[in-house]
Order: structure tokens, then C-alpha cells, then sequence
């Protein structure tokens, strides 16, 4: 008997707008995928603040996401949110 993975609100893969996809690829992720995907772009980039870690200085595929030139780590969540469907 195999056990099935009951799909979640996390675990369901989701596809990102095209702004969203300019930085994690088009492919449908879950969202602590998408989450890790802008991380690694965050940290390849050098796009966190030096003077507050917490803060993300967006370039401009990024901006295009959240919306603004700075964020903080805890508001990302939700503005990536309004870029899966």
C-alpha cells in the first residue's frame, strides 16, 4: 500500500506571473520553493541591505515584483503571494 502525499496550501505547485518568472524561471513551484528561488537571487546579487540584513534593496526585476525599492524579509512573503496563481 503506498501512501499519498496530501497536496497543501505550501506544497501545491503554483505559476508565477511573468514578472515572478523573469527572476525564478516559468516552471509552476510551490511556494517554499519560490521563497528559497528568490533567496538564492537575493544572495547571488548582493541585495541585501548591509546596514539591516533584514531589508531587501529590489534591482529592477525584483522591483517589478514587490513594488518598491526596499522591502523587508516578512513583507516578501506577501507581495510574491499577489505573483502565484
Amino acid at each position: 500500500m503506498t501512501t499519498v502525499k496530501k497536496q497543501t496550501a505550501f506544497t501545491r505547485a503554483l505559476s508565477p506571473s511573468n514578472e515572478l518568472a523573469a527572476i525564478i524561471g516559468s516552471t509552476p513551484q510551490p511556494r517554499t520553493q519560490v521563497t528559497k528561488l528568490l533567496w538564492d537571487y537575493i544572495k547571488a546579487n548582493n541585495l541585501q541591505n548591509p546596514a539591516n540584513k533584514r531589508n531587501i534593496l529590489c534591482d529592477a526585476k525584483l522591483q517589478a515584483v514587490m513594488g518598491k525599492p526596499e522591502v523587508t524579509m516578512f513583507e516578501m512573503s506577501g507581495l510574491v503571494g499577489k505573483h502565484l496563481s
